[in-house]
């Protein structure tokens, strides 16, 4: 009896790190489940970086896009880290005025962003928008992906007849702008300037793209 009772507690002992093991098995297979379904309910958020003249401009059409959750200006595409709007505007920096947006695919593509995008400034003007002159004011898309950068070429390939000077070059850095810039239309729409420049581009998104605008009701 006394011989049955060891073997019985050597044989429970000696599985016991077995069924640990196995343990340890199911639990992980029931994360990597969970993390699955996660990815799948879930859409990860992108980022493009796109230069078109003013960034007043083209942050406040991109505000609006639905989608979009998240727009920043600043400075990319130069040669001086963390640069200053003076410096920016003087032209030595190389950098542009852009955008920084963020956008949920899933509800917005790159290609609606970016044909957006051509429709709100003039591709085809060699640094310079309007009245504002200056490599700062190039037309640009900084792709952060292959997909980004063959979107941003079938969307220019659809512009057929116009010789379209926009640059498609990699993403590198992006710097934001001074506090001032951040959603300037929206604090700044009775000034002159967002009269006269700003409203149009915004009246010609929503006229062409009503149906990307944000519901704000």
């Amino acid at each position: 009896m006394a011989n049955a009772v060891r073997y019985a507690t050597f044989h429970a002992m000696s599985i016991l790190p077995r069924i640990r093991c196995i343990a340890c098995v199911l639990a992980l297979l029931l994360l990597l489940a969970a993390t699955n379904q996660m990815n799948t309910t879930t859409s990860p958020h992108e980022t493009i970086t796109l230069g078109g003249g003013c960034f007043w401009c083209l942050e406040a059409v991109f505000e609006q896009i639905n989608g979009v959750t998240k727009v920043e200006s600043g400075y990319s595409g130069g040669t001086v880290t963390n640069p200053s709007y003076k410096q920016v505007c003087a032209g030595t920096t190389g950098h542009a005025e852009v955008i920084q947006v963020t956008f949920d695919p899933q509800t917005i593509s790159t290609k609606d962003l970016i044909r957006i995008f051509f429709a709100i400034h003039d591709p085809t003007t060699l640094n310079r928008q309007g009245n504002d002159v200056g490599t700062q004011y190039r037309s640009a898309i900084f792709y952060r992906s292959p997909e980004q950068k063959t979107a941003a070429e079938e969307v220019i390939k659809e512009l057929k007849g116009s010789k379209v000077v926009t640059e498609v070059v990699p993403f590198k850095v992006f710097y934001k702008a001074e506090g001032y810039h951040q959603e300037y239309y929206r604090l700044n729409s009775t000034q002159p300037y967002c009269q006269a420049v700003i409203a149009p581009k915004l009246a010609k998104f929503r006229n062409h793209f009503h149906d990307k605008l944000k519901d704000t009701r």
